[in-house]
């Protein structure tokens, strides 16, 4: 199995998929845990209580190939390979970073309601300034995180920094290694989640939890023996 990222893009139409399977599974991957945000300490308070559940973050590198890419045997994929080397893929990872709606032109449509706005307080003879409103244009996208059928997360991806090592004769990149930094999105962030990801993002981030929980209690029942030796009575 090769883990991969998913992501729906917005067009005109209907949505997109952005699927990035991963040419090479990484080696090594780097699973960070920080713990939750201490609630605020009130005089006779709980020390101990906490905001929300604890960080979770993953960090590795792909890497990625154009020669393989030539020699897998599918016509498209050579076709793709040979045209534009691996640049497809990393411009199906770059996109990962940019907020949905941020090619929409809702920045100019803002702008052309301000001015409207000026125009008309100035033909009514208003001098007053318009009303400045803070209207959300874009969201940054969901993306989830599939690797293994135990393991299918809801993640924003925070870095991505891409080293190009080879290029072809027109200059396309045909080997490269890009270093991915993504973090767990917590049960609030899901909840402002919107788009054709919504709901698919919650019930995988349930069910990888539910499957944490699992099996933490299937190591539990092989440790009684052990629990039962190191008990002082």
């Amino acid at each position: 199995m090769r883990g991969a990222l998913v992501e729906f893009m917005p067009t005109f139409l209907i949505p997109l998929p952005n699927v990035i399977i991963f040419q090479f599974n990484p080696e090594t991957m780097t699973h960070r845990w920080t713990q939750p945000e201490a609630a605020s300490s009130t005089p006779g308070g709980n020390p101990l209580a906490v905001k929300g559940v604890p960080g979770e973050a993953f960090s590795f590198t792909l890497v990625m190939d154009a020669a393989d890419m030539i020699s897998d045997g599918s016509p498209v994929a050579q076709g793709i390979a040979q045209t534009t080397g691996i640049y497809t893929r990393l411009a199906a990872l770059e996109m990962l970073q940019y907020p949905t709606g941020a090619f929409s032109g809702g920045g100019l449509v803002g702008s052309v309601s301000a001015a409207a706005g000026a125009a008309g307080a100035a033909i009514g003879g208003g001098t007053s300034a318009p009303t400045a409103r803070d209207v959300p244009q874009s969201q940054v996208p969901t993306v989830l995180f599939v690797w293994g059928p135990g393991r299918i997360l809801p993640v924003r991806i925070t870095g991505l920094s891409i080293t190009e090592k080879l290029y072809d004769p027109l200059l396309n990149p045909i080997h490269a290694e890009a270093s991915v930094d993504m973090r767990v999105l917590t049960p609030d962030e899901l909840q402002a989640v919107s788009g054709p990801l919504a709901d698919v993002a919650k019930v995988a981030y349930t069910y990888s939890q539910g499957l944490r929980q699992a099996l933490a209690l299937a190591n539990l029942a092989n440790a009684v023996e052990s629990i039962i030796g190191m008990l002082p009575v």
